[in-house]
């Protein structure tokens, strides 16, 4: 799957561009070399727990491991303990802690690993409790997202709430997933020269290889670990130590995934839970593929469409039109790149990144005036939008790959034989990105740590009502799975957005801004069959 990176997911309110979700992950250079990580974890990855008496937690007692009474008599010492909130370094105004966590919650004696937070305390006086938000993903950082996009939530919800990230374990401030190369990573950039399609899929394959090799060698003791189910328990402990009886939560593409997983695991703690964007979680990884790949060609053909209507189109007036001419300005920067600056080359990977990017945000003005340029050899606007959506760092890059591959359903793992044949139904379902997205079918075939999350409905019985949002042409979590997801889960209610764009809520639509935040107040669900126009 194209990922916000590596799965095409990331996402979150317009204020801060998602990361987006299985992100929109952007079919941009697709992972080429995650080196070796430095970080060697051990049982003493953390500090003991402080020795004061553990309070008891606010939900009552602590998962349930395989361990025996010892190893839940250590789990209930985990939720038991107190977090220090202090000033945070780069955010004015946000509390940052550190909380710790098992490596492994079936065996808690095997070490503990560190998982950060951040809070925007409440600003009103009838406070509701703490509302946690994940952007997306898998690998984006949620605390720099809150740090950037707290604003965006509305002053009634700011009143509310306190609003509060955590990144989950792999990922950002939290115990890293960084396999240390001390480069950036690439994404969709072709690994050789262009070849005939086995031989590209084939190379792809060896370069997947030589990461899961890198990262097995630096990081082995941490894979099996950064799991969405782990990440969704890590939740709960933080939801427990916020004093919190039940998880109040907004998760934007990946994000309703792990939303969804929590609320699986932990249905008698579901509070108020939005889901925007939604992952279907009942589908494998070859079809998620294919899905992200087809949306992409949904938002591509909407987006052709609308420029058609304008003067001085720059792909022209028709579809097909539309569509040779992207293939063409590709073909082009494929057989001779554009210089801009001394270094910098701009082929045709870059411009599938800018028009991903662009369609995932979405940025239709932004892009209409980059394929501009580059019809007329100027890429300045095009590397622009690039670079805003360039959102993970390489190590979030990585952390990507490792919570991917433990699941079936963001994680494909064919063989390069394989993925070769399944290239043709990619192709026809999206002839400009189907080869793109076919390229990662390869993404987890070798990684040294099994799926560990089956591909199966998410039902969450007794939980309370879930709101599930999707947008009729979102790219990267096309609108059919969050139909999917809202039929799955008993308490489910979809709320629809006609529109473009990836997520629906803060996107500008008034219906849908006020009827989630009716739900996050009131736990008031919009009507069955709401449509947001």
């Amino acid at each position: 799957m194209i990922a916000a990176r590596t799965t095409g997911l990331t996402s979150g309110p317009s204020s801060s561009p998602p990361s987006g979700a299985v992100s929109g992950r952007t079919p941009r250079r697709t992972l080429v070399a995650l080196g070796a990580c430095a970080l060697l974890l051990t049982a003493c990855a953390a500090p003991p727990l402080a020795s004061p008496a553990p309070r008891p937690a606010p939900s009552g007692s602590a998962p349930a491991t395989d361990g025996g009474a010892a190893a839940a008599s250590r789990l209930r010492a985990y939720y038991g303990q107190t977090l220090a909130w202090r000033p945070c370094d780069r955010a004015d105004g946000f509390q940052c802690t550190t909380m710790r966590v098992p490596l492994d919650y079936a065996h808690p004696e095997a070490g503990d690993i560190l998982v950060s937070a951040t809070r925007k305390r409440s600003t009103g006086g009838a406070r509701l409790g703490s509302l946690q938000l994940n952007p997306g993903g898998p690998g984006a950082s949620a605390m720099d997202y809150l740090w950037k996009a707290a604003t965006a939530y509305s002053s009634s919800v700011r009143g509310a709430y306190d609003l509060v990230a955590m990144d989950p374990r792999g990922v950002g401030h939290s115990t890293l997933v960084d396999c240390g190369t001390g480069r950036p990573v690439a994404f969709m950039q072709s690994p050789v020269p262009p070849t005939p399609d086995e031989a590209e899929i084939d190379a792809w394959d060896t370069m997947y290889r030589k990461t899961a090799g890198e990262c097995e060698r630096h990081v082995a003791g941490l894979l099996p670990y950064v799991g969405t189910p782990d990440a969704a328990r890590d939740m709960d402990m933080l939801r427990s130590l916020l004093g919190d009886r039940r998880l109040h939560y907004a998760g934007f593409s990946y994000g309703t995934y792990l939303g969804a997983t929590y609320a699986e695991l932990f249905p008698s703690r579901v509070g108020h839970v939005v889901l925007d964007g939604a992952l279907d979680p009942s589908l494998g990884a070859l079809d998620t593929t294919l899905h992200q790949a087809r949306g992409y060609q949904v938002a591509w053909e909407a987006f052709a469409a609308d420029c058609a209507t304008r003067p001085d189109c720059p792909v022209g007036r028709s579809l097909p039109g539309a569509a040779r001419t992207l293939d063409t300005l590709r073909a082009v920067l494929d057989r001779s790149p554009l210089r801009q600056g001394k270094d910098d080359e701009v082929t045709g990977d870059d411009l599938t990144a800018a028009v991903v990017d662009g369609l995932r945000f979405p940025a239709w003005d932004r892009l209409r005036d980059a394929l501009r340029g580059v019809r007329t050899g100027d890429a300045h606007d095009l590397q622009e939008i690039i670079a805003d959506g360039q959102e993970t760092s390489k190590e979030g890059d990585q952390a990507q790959l490792a919570v991917s591959c433990l699941s079936s359903t963001i994680g494909p793992r064919l063989s390069a034989v394989r993925a070769a044949a399944a290239l043709p139904r990619f192709l026809s379902a999206s002839p400009q990105f189907g080869r793109a997205f076919a390229d990662t079918l390869v993404m987890c075939t070798h990684w040294p740590v099994p799926s560990q999350q089956p591909a199966r409905p998410v039902h969450a019985r007794g939980a309370a009502p879930i709101l599930v949002i999707g947008t009729t042409r979102d790219p990267a979590t096309p609108y059919p799975q969050s139909v999917a997801l809202a039929r799955q889960l008993d308490s489910g209610r979809l709320l629809t957005r006609v529109g473009d764009g990836h997520t629906g809520y803060h996107r500008g639509n008034v219906c849908v801004d006020s009827a989630v935040d009716r739900f996050l107040l009131h736990g008031t669900l919009p009507p069955a069959g709401t449509v947001c126009r």
